[in-house]
């Protein structure tokens, strides 16, 4: 902290002025007589302005440094003729091996160069004119980051949550705690995330883990400085695993699908032109897949290169392959399976082309 400057001081609510029965201020003092046989009285100055100390706005509450933080305070202070400035840490005389003190004619600086949690404790100053004087208070409060927690375990898993318990750390850095920080880490990838941050309590729940993964924790104590250099690691390993699935079928009754054919599209009577191809076309259904006859005039034309029949997902066709003028007459399609039989008939006409 940077002195602070006399045009930013005010008067501290700590102040206190203690008088000590002077007498007349605006006439010689002088000092008590030393014995029956004592040289000349001695003079003592007359007090102009009577001790009084400007306690910075920013001191009067605890002032707050880290460990190893410089600490310079400056002071100011009024008096005339100039006064005796005292500094006292906790009652006691200061070690000028750590601290030093600077008295000037309106102030005191205080200045530790490198402050240690021992330099805490309350300084007071002391000024002292004659018989009067001026006192104010200072509480400094040097911290450091917390040391980790002594311990933490795996409590439990179940899910894809996990719990963990711990123990507090047995030095806080001279200032309170702030909570503490949860981090995990996957045993595949080996990366530490925060999951939980200033958790007041010494333990807590860990929700939304992956199943199928295992994972560490540790925990991170925190105080004003920061967060304790190291933490402690579960010794245990939450593995996440994935909960067993018990299929449920239902009992059903087998449809029987078993069907004598069935024509659901018939044949359509067409006119054919000599010398163009012709086709036919019916859908049949039936289970099992039945066997499918062509019929010209009731005659089988099965193997007749004249024709190609074919079959494809119940759907028969007959190419008359350039039909002549006797090619016309009724054609039929038959299907037949072991469930019985059904058939459709057309009539085609052949005529010359025009």
């Amino acid at each position: 902290m940077e002195a602070a400057t006399a045009q930013e001081a005010a008067l501290g609510p700590t102040l206190k002025v203690k008088e000590a029965s002077p007498p007349d201020a605006d006439g010689p003092q002088t000092s008590p007589q030393r014995g029956a046989g004592s040289p000349l009285p001695q003079l003592l100055p007359p007090i102009e302005e009577h001790p009084k100390i400007w306690l910075p706005r920013a001191l009067r509450q605890t002032y707050i440094r880290k460990v190893g933080d410089t600490v310079n305070l400056l002071i100011p202070f009024q008096g005339k003729p100039k006064p005796q400035a005292i500094w006292t840490h906790d009652g006691c005389a200061l070690d000028t091996s750590r601290v030093s003190v600077r008295n000037g004619e309106r102030d005191s600086i205080l200045f530790i160069r490198e402050a240690q949690r021992a330099d805490s404790g309350r300084y007071q100053l002391t000024v002292q004119l004659g018989g009067l004087e001026a006192t104010a208070t200072i509480d400094i409060l040097v911290i450091e980051r917390p040391g980790p927690p002594q311990s933490i375990r795996l409590v439990d898993v179940w899910g894809s949550s996990a719990t963990l318990e711990w123990t507090p750390p047995q030095d806080v850095g001279n200032a309170a705690l702030l909570g503490y920080t949860v981090q995990k880490a996957d045993t595949k990838s080996g990366l530490w995330f925060t999951v939980l941050e200033r958790c007041r309590r010494a333990s807590c729940t860990v929700p939304n883990l992956i199943v199928g993964n295992s994972y560490a924790f540790r925990v991170f104590a925190e105080n004003q400085c920061g967060l304790s250099e190291n933490a402690p690691v579960t010794a245990d390993l939450a593995h996440i695993q994935k909960a067993a699935t018990v299929y449920k079928t239902k009992s059903f009754a087998q449809r029987d699908f078993s069907e004598a054919p069935k024509f659901t599209q018939p044949l359509a009577d067409c006119t054919a032109v000599i010398g163009y191809n012709t086709q036919l076309f019916c859908c049949v259904r039936a289970s099992p897949k039945p066997k499918i006859i062509w019929l010209k005039n009731k005659m089988d034309i099965q193997g007749n290169p004249k024709y190609r029949a074919l079959t494809h997902l119940g759907i028969c066709s007959l190419e008359i392959r350039k039909p002549g003028p006797f090619d016309g007459g009724i054609y039929t399609c038959k299907a037949v399976n072991p469930l019985g039989e059904a058939s459709v008939d057309c009539r085609v006409d052949v005529k010359a082309p025009n």
